[in-house]
This record gives C-alpha cells, structure tokens and sequence, in this order.
C-alpha cells in the first residue's frame, strides 16, 4: 500500500465484498442468516477499529503492521465465506 487513502480504499472495497457476499447467501439459504449477520458484524467492527488505527498511526512500521493485519483479515473473511458457501 502506497498511502493512507489507498488502504482506506482498500479496505472499504474489502467490507463491502463480504457484506455484500453475506447478503447473497443470506437471499440464497435462509439457514445462514445468523451465521451471516455474525460475519457482517465482525467486518464492520474490523473495519472500524483499523479506520481508527490508520488515522492514529504515525510512522511506516505501525502502517505495515495494519496493512499485514488487512491482509490476513482478508484471507480469514475468503475463508469464512468459503465455509459458508460449502
């Protein structure tokens, strides 16, 4: 990640492709509507803890650190939706 905005970006775009994952499976199988909305939360909330810690960050080791943790977030939410597509 080159700056703030592009992982802001980033990370946004990151959210709304689960959410929106989420509403899909929701409107495909009734059965995982609490599964779903569980996982929603868990990016929202994600979202704006690391929302908070970009604007709080000050030098390029604390930013790595947060572009590592979106990273294995990311791979963590590919996962769960894996799971509940399966």
């Amino acid at each position: 990640m080159a700056n703030k905005r592009i992982l802001k970006k980033s990370l946004n775009e990151l959210v709304y492709d689960v959410v929106d994952e989420c509403y899909f499976i929701q409107a495909t199988d009734a059965t995982k509507i609490d599964a779903t909305e569980n996982l929603i939360n868990e990016a929202a909330t994600f979202q704006d803890t690391t929302i908070r810690r970009i604007k709080t960050a000050r030098g390029k080791a604390e930013f790595r650190a947060i572009v590592a943790d979106v990273e294995e977030k990311a791979d963590h939410f590919v996962d769960a939706l894996n799971g509940l597509n399966g």
